[in-house]
C-alpha cells in the first residue's frame, strides 16, 4: 500500500515542500530502501525510525519498503524527516487511519523510544508552508515557542510518535497551541546595560545614538579601561525595537544555523554578536559543507562588535567589505549554495597601539614609531573608509566616575532614536530603504537635503584631509542621521560639521602613523 505524508526541506532560511511517500509490499525478506538525495542524518533515521515504531507499540513491516523523499533531486538534509517517514509508514502498513494527513505538515526527530526532539529550522519552515497555503503543522514542543508568532498556522506541539499517531486517528487530539501577538513578544526583552552607567564619555555617547539612529558602523579607539566595549554593549537598548518583518528575518537565521536553544521564541532583541579574534574565515562570513551562515548574518538587523579589531587576520576584517556594502552574502559550496542577510551594524573597538597608551593624557606610550605603524597597518585602509563614525576614548577621571550626577538612560535616547527613525521610515516609504546608511548614490541627492553650504564645507574638508569620495557619501548620510535627530527638514551647516568631526582619527592615528 501506498501512503504520503508533507514535510519540508530547508534551503538556506527558505523552506522547500517534500512530500514523503512510503510503499509496503509482502518480501521473502526485510527490505527498507530510502531514496530522494538524503543526506547522512536523513539516511541514519532508518535505524531510529525502527527503533521508535517498536518502542511506540507499532510493527515495522516485515516486507518490502520503499521511502521515497519528493522531489528526488533536492537534497535532503536534517533530522526533521523522521517523524514524516514514521507516520507514513504506519500508514502504509495499514496500522491507522487518518484523515487529511497530506494537509498537515509534520516535522520532527525521533528518539529511540519513540520520543520527539528538536529541529532546527522550524521558523523557516512553518512561514515557507504558511505562504504555500499550509495552515496546520505538527513538531516537537521544544520548538513550540519559535513559530508561536506566526499566525494563521494550526500549531499542534507533540511529545512523541504515540501522541501524534492519536492525534491524527482522533483518539486523543492535541490542543492547538495558542499563538501569540507580535507586541506581546516585545515585552519579553531584556537589556543587561544601561547607558546611564556610563560615566563621561559624552562624545562616545553621542556617537552611539547617531549611530542607532540611522544605522551607522562605528569604530571606538582609545586606552585599555576606558569603556569601549561597555559603550558598545550600550547599543542593544538604544537601538528601535525589531518590526515583525525583522524578527522573522532574524530568528529564521538564526534557527537554519541551528543556535536557537530548545523553547526559545521568537528572536525580538536586536542581536549582538561578538566573535572571538581567533574566529576562522568561514564561521565569520559563513560557510562548511553545508553553506551555514557565519556571524555577520547571525547579527542581520544587529550588531557584529569586533572587540580588539587588529587583532583579526587580516584576511577576515577584509572578508567584512562587501557584506558591508551590499547587505547580504553569498555561500557557495560544493554542496550548497545560498544568499543570507547581512544588513548589520559594524561596531569595532581598538587601542591605538600595542601598549594601548599612544595619544593618551593619563599614561606614556611605551611603544616605538614602527610598532604602531606596524600595529595600526592591520585594519586596512578600504575597510576604515566604511566606518562611518570614529570616535576617540581617553580614561575617564576617577571624580567623572565616583560623581553620583544622573546620565541620561538608554531609554531616553532611544526615545529621540525612536523619533529619528520614524522620520526615516517616513522619507523611504515604499522603497527597500530603511535608515540612512542604506541610502544609495542614485537618491541621495533627492533624499538627503543638504544645503548649498552644507555641501560647500564637506567638499572643503574632502580637499583638506584628503577623503575618498565613499567618505563623502557617508558623511552625507551621518549628517543627514544628525539633522534628523534634531528634526530638521534640510541638512545644515552645524549637522555637516558635527558629521566631519566624526572622521578625523583617520589623520591623527593613521596618517601621524606612517
Amino acid at each position: 500500500m501506498l501512503a504520503r505524508t508533507r514535510c519540508y526541506a530547508l534551503s538556506g532560511i527558505d523552506g522547500k515542500s517534500v512530500t514523503v511517500e512510503a510503499y509496503v509490499a509482502s518480501a521473502s525478506t526485510f527490505q527498507f530502501n530510502l531514496v530522494g538525495l538524503p543526506d547522512a542524518a536523513v539516511k541514519e533515521s532508518r535505524d531510529r525510525v525502527i527503533a521508535a515504531l517498536k518502542n511506540s507499540g507499532f510493527i515495522m513491516p516485515v516486507g518490502k519498503t520503499v521511502v521515497n523523499l519528493s522531489p528526488a533531486d533536492l537534497r535532503k538534509e536534517g533530522t526533521a524527516f523522521d517523524l514524516p517517514i514514521a507516520i507514513a509508514i504506519i500508514l502504509a502498513s495499514r496500522q491507522m487511519q487518518a484523515r487529511s494527513v497530506e494537509e498537515t505538515v509534520l516535522i520532527g526527530e525521533l528518539s529511540l523510544d519513540g520520543r520527539l526532539q528538536p529541529v532546527s529550522g522550524a521558523l523557516s519552515i512553518v512561514i515557507s508552508a504558511h505562504e504555500q497555503g499550509v495552515r496546520k503543522v505538527i513538531l516537537p514542543k521544544a520548538n513550540a515557542r519559535e513559530v508561536e508568532v506566526v499566525s494563521g498556522m494550526e500549531v499542534y506541539p507533540a511529545s512523541s510518535l504515540l501522541e501524534v499517531v492519536r492525534h491524527l486517528t482522533g483518539q486523543m487530539p492535541i490542543p492547538a497551541q495558542e499563538q501569540k501577538t507580535y507586541q506581546e513578544c516585545l515585552r519579553e526583552r531584556k537589556y543587561d546595560i544601561d547607558l546611564s552607567q556610563v560615566r563621561g564619555q559624552s562624545l562616545a555617547r553621542r556617537a552611539l545614538e547617531i549611530a542607532s539612529a540611522g544605522g551607522h558602523n562605528l569604530l571606538l579607539i582609545g586606552t585599555p579601561g576606558s569603556g569601549k566595549t561597555m559603550l558598545a554593549r550600550c547599543l542593544s537598548g538604544l537601538l528601535p525595537e525589531m518590526s515583525q518583518e525583522e524578527a522573522f528575518e532574524t530568528t529564521r537565521i538564526h534557527s537554519a544555523a541551528g543556535i536557537l536553544a530548545p523553547g526559545e521564541g521568537l528572536i525580538t532583541q536586536r542581536p549582538f554578536r561578538t566573535p572571538h579574534h581567533s574566529a576562522s574565515l568561514a564561521s565569520l562570513i559563513g560557510g562548511g559543507v553545508n553553506a551555514l551562515p557565519g556571524e555577520v548574518s547571525l547579527a542581520h538587523n544587529g550588531v557584529l562588535f569586533l572587540d580588539e579589531m587588529p587583532e583579526y587576520p587580516r584576511s577576515v576584517l577584509e572578508s567584512l567589505r562587501q557584506p558591508l556594502e551590499d547587505g547580504f552574502i553569498t555561500v557557495s559550496r560544493v554542496k550548497a549554495h545560498t544568499q543570507y542577510l547581512s544588513r548589520m551594524m559594524l561596531v569595532a573597538s581598538m587601542n591605538p597601539c600595542p601598549c594601548g597608551y599612544y595619544g593618551s593624557r593619563v599614561k606614556p606610550c611605551r611603544c616605538g614609531s614602527h610598532e604602531i605603524k606596524r600595529y595600526l597597518e592591520r585594519v586596512s585602509g578600504p575597510l576604515l573608509d566604511r566606518i562611518d563614525l570614529q570616535v576617540e576614548v581617553d580614561a575617564v577621571p576617577v571624580e567623572d566616575i565616583v560623581n553620583t550626577g544622573e546620565e541620561e538612560s538608554s531609554a531616553v535616547v532611544q526615545l529621540r532614536v525612536n523619533e529619528a527613525r520614524k522620520r526615516q521610515s517616513a522619507r523611504y516609504a515604499g522603497t527597500k530603504i530603511r535608515t540612512n546608511a542604506q541610502m544609495s548614490g542614485k537618491n541621495m541627492e533627492e533624499m538627503a537635503l543638504a544645503t548649498k553650504e552644507a555641501l560647500t564645507l564637506l567638499q572643503n574638508a574632502v580637499k583638506k584631509y584628503g577623503l575618498s569620495m565613499r567618505a563623502y557619501t557617508r558623511l552625507i548620510k551621518v549628517a543627514r542621521t544628525i539633522a534628523d535627530l534634531a528634526g530638521e527638514k534640510e541638512v545644515g551647516l552645524p549637522a555637516m560639521a558635527e558629521a566631519i568631526q566624526f572622521r578625523m582619527i583617520d589623520g591623527k592615528y593613521w596618517g601621524a602613523a606612517e
